[in-house]
C-alpha cells in the first residue's frame, strides 16, 4: 500500500485540518504531509487543487489513502474509524451519540471560521457558551474522560480541537465544564499525541 498522503494549510495547530492530523497521530497511521500556503496565493492554489481532483470544493484537508481521495474531516474521520474497526460507537445507539456531537461541532465550526474575520459579540457571549455548555452536558453523562467513557472515538478529536481553536483565537470562556478539562488532559496525555505535541514546541 502506497503511503497516505494529507494535504492542508499552514495554519499550525488551526483548524479542522488538525482534527484530521490528530486522529491520524494517535492511530499511527504514516503519512506524507503537503502543506499549501494560506495566504493571497490560495484563491489560485486552491482552483488548480479542484482541477487536478484533489478536492471538488477547493477546500482542505484532502487525504489520499488507499487509492483513493477523501475530504470533509468529519466524513473522513467517520470512513477512517470504519476502515481501522475503531474510534466509534460499538452499538447503534453510541453511534447516534458519537454522530449526534459530531453535528454539533459542525455548527460551532461554522460560527468560529466566520469569526476569524473579526469574532463578534453573539459570537463570544452567545455562540461559544451556549456550544461548550451542549457539549458539555453529554460528556458529562459518563465518568469520561471520552464521550463514550474510557472508549475515544472520533468525535473527541474534534470536541478537543475546538477547545484548543477558541483558545488560540481568545474566544474560549474564562472557564469550561470539569467535564471538558478531563478531556483535554486524557487527549493530550494519548502517547503520540503527546510526543506530537511536545515536537510542536520545540
Amino acid at each position: 500500500m502506497s503511503q497516505p498522503v494529507y494535504h492542508y494549510l499552514t495554519l499550525g495547530r488551526l483548524g479542522r485540518g488538525e482534527v484530521l492530523n490528530l486522529f491520524l497521530k494517535d492511530a499511527a497511521i504514516d503519512k506524507k504531509d503537503v502543506f499549501y500556503p494560506y495566504d493571497h496565493t490560495w484563491p489560485e492554489t486552491s482552483e488548480k487543487l479542484k482541477q487536478d481532483g484533489l478536492t471538488r470544493t477547493g477546500l482542505l484537508p484532502a487525504l489520499e489513502y488507499k487509492g483513493s481521495i477523501y475530504t470533509q474531516h468529519i466524513p473522513t474521520l467517520r470512513y477512517l474509524a470504519r476502515e481501522l474497526n475503531s474510534y466509534d460507537g460499538e452499538t447503534n445507539q453510541e453511534k447516534y451519540l458519537v454522530d449526534a456531537v459530531a453535528d454539533i461541532y459542525i455548527d460551532w465550526r461554522a460560527h468560529w471560521v466566520a469569526s476569524l474575520k473579526g469574532a463578534t459579540a453573539e459570537y463570544k457571549d452567545v455562540v461559544v457558551p451556549k456550544y461548550y455548555n451542549l457539549v458539555a452536558q453529554y460528556y458529562a453523562d459518563t465518568e469520561g474522560p471520552y464521550l463514550l467513557g474510557d472508549r475515544i472515538t472520533y468525535v473527541d478529536f474534534a470536541i478537543y480541537q475546538s477547545i484548543d481553536n477558541d483558545r488560540r483565537t481568545g474566544t474560549l470562556p474564562a472557564s469550561i465544564a470539569d467535564s471538558l478539562k478531563k478531556l483535554e488532559e486524557a487527549i493530550e496525555a494519548r502517547p503520540n499525541i503527546k510526543e506530537y505535541i511536545q515536537a510542536a514546541k520545540q
